[in-house]
């Protein structure tokens, strides 16, 4: 969507934010120590002033973190249930971060109820805060306020999938006054108001503020025609181009010295999403190696035990952007299993595997080495899991958009794993589902991916 036109709309819910989360920790506040629903002593009750000091590492953290998961964008149609969602993800990541951060920092000790009334107040207090804001512009856009008047010139596809989505956007205020074509059979039509020749005429009948150049890309050649007659206008002109067919993930536009680069498909991880999603796997591939070694020590004598050959097996996958790594697990196979088979799947009842081999593929015990492959930057906790090599050139050429899912770094859990599309399953819903990830990446729906993936446990019924 034009982002520009969201400005009144991003002004007035940055500013219900600001005011609703510093009334959402002040009332926490007062609920915890000061309200008769927990009866705290006196002399247990902290100083005001030292809740009101964290409230400056508070406001500007939430703003931030709905920054990075969305919630200023225009919303796309979406229902105010849908921008909760989107909200809600934003606060449970910032709240996980104020817990870790008050845990640590023992100056003051803060009240961990206190936190919690908070995440649920601002979520109450936010939503409200931006359904007023909601309402407060619908209503003056009825009056007229905030609105502008706009012509679509062109008729086809592209066009009307455009005042589809402005129609969708009634916060942008942009008002449709019809379109204009160059094609005299097309002006018979009951929405089309005029002919490119007499534009001039419509800008000033209509009181136009913006133009839509929305044709299709056969027809670019209308373009020197059109705007040399609108040369001597002062109303914005937007040109829609016409590559949606072309557009497979997180289309955009760069500005590369000045020169518009139409992005048709890149990967999420640049910038600060890149940054976060590391320092995150930095942290937890650590934390998880810490926690899990007692167990991974164990199953490695297990291994050894129970069948001849290496503790640890590695092989070739393919990862971000192509690049082939080595991943590593714990051995289920015996030494050289697929030495006369070549490279195969599992099936149910694979002879191949050693007598814990079983056991450790359908508990997912034998991907825990890959926590190395994470510290290392090689994989993520979160992504599409990655595949060999040689059945990745299979797969490229019979399902479709199926190398789309290496634009994202390969992950030990993935959005189509907690789904239930890992082992002997679907590819095409495998692929449907990585790339829904690709295209809605968060740090909270990692959280979430990873909150499933312990919450569903780590039984795969269909690992062979």
């Amino acid at each position: 969507m034009i982002k520009k036109h969201s400005g009144i709309y991003t002004f007035y819910i940055g500013l219900a934010d600001f005011v609703t989360i510093c009334f959402a920790w002040m009332l926490a506040y007062f609920i915890r120590f000061h309200s008769p629903l927990f009866l705290p002593d006196p002399l247990d009750i902290p100083y005001f002033n030292d809740y009101l000091l964290l409230m400056l590492v508070i406001v500007p953290s939430w703003l931030i973190s709905f920054k990075l998961v969305g919630a200023y964008e225009p919303m796309r149609g979406k229902s105010l249930f849908a921008e909760t969602i989107i909200l809600v993800n934003g606060v449970f990541v910032m709240t996980v971060l104020l817990t870790s951060l008050t845990f640590f920092y023992r100056e003051v000790s803060y009240s961990r109820l206190t936190i919690v009334i908070f995440f649920f107040l601002s979520v109450l207090v936010v939503v409200s805060g931006r359904l007023i804001v909601r309402k407060y512009l619908a209503v003056k856009r009825r009056e007229g306020y905030y609105t502008k008047n706009v012509l679509v010139v062109g008729t086809g596809k592209l066009a009307k999938s455009l005042v589809e989505k402005i129609h969708l956007h009634p916060e942008m205020g942009l008002v449709i006054k019809g379109y204009v074509t160059d094609n005299p059979e097309e002006e018979k039509k009951d929405e089309v108001i005029g002919n490119v020749t007499e534009i001039d005429e419509l800008i000033d009948k209509h009181t136009i503020q913006q133009i839509y150049v929305a044709v299709e890309l056969e027809n670019y050649h209308q373009l020197d025609e059109l705007l040399e007659n609108l040369h001597n206008e002062t109303i914005d002109i937007k040109i829609v181009p016409d590559f949606m067919k072309f557009i497979r993930l997180n289309p955009g536009i760069d500005d590369f010295d000045g020169i518009p680069i139409i992005n048709l498909l890149e990967t999420p991880m640049v910038g600060w999403n890149l940054i976060i999603k590391r320092f995150f796997d930095i942290v937890y591939s650590i934390l998880f190696l810490t926690l899990a070694s007692p167990i991974m020590v164990l199953i490695a004598i297990l291994v050894k035990l129970t069948s001849s050959g290496p503790v640890m097996f590695s092989q070739e996958r393919m990862g971000l952007d192509g690049k082939i790594f080595t991943l590593y697990k714990f051995r289920t196979m015996k030494v050289d299993a697929e030495k006369e088979t070549g490279a195969v799947w599992a099936k149910e009842g694979d002879e191949r595997r050693t007598p814990i081999g079983t056991f450790l593929r359908s508990t997912s015990l034998d991907e825990l080495p890959q926590f190395y492959n994470i510290l290392k930057g090689e994989m993520s906790l979160v992504g599409p899991r990655p595949e060999r090599p040689n059945f990745v050139h299979e797969f490229k050429t019979t399902i479709p958009l199926y190398m789309l899912r290496h634009k994202m770094k390969a992950g030990l859990t993935g959005w189509a794993q907690v789904n239930g599309y890992r082992g002997n399953t679907s590819l095409e819903k495998r692929i449907e589902h990585d790339i829904y990830y690709i295209e809605n990446w968060s740090l909270a729906l990692d959280l979430k991916i990873i909150f499933l993936t312990i919450f569903k446990g780590f039984i795969n019924k269909n690992a062979y």
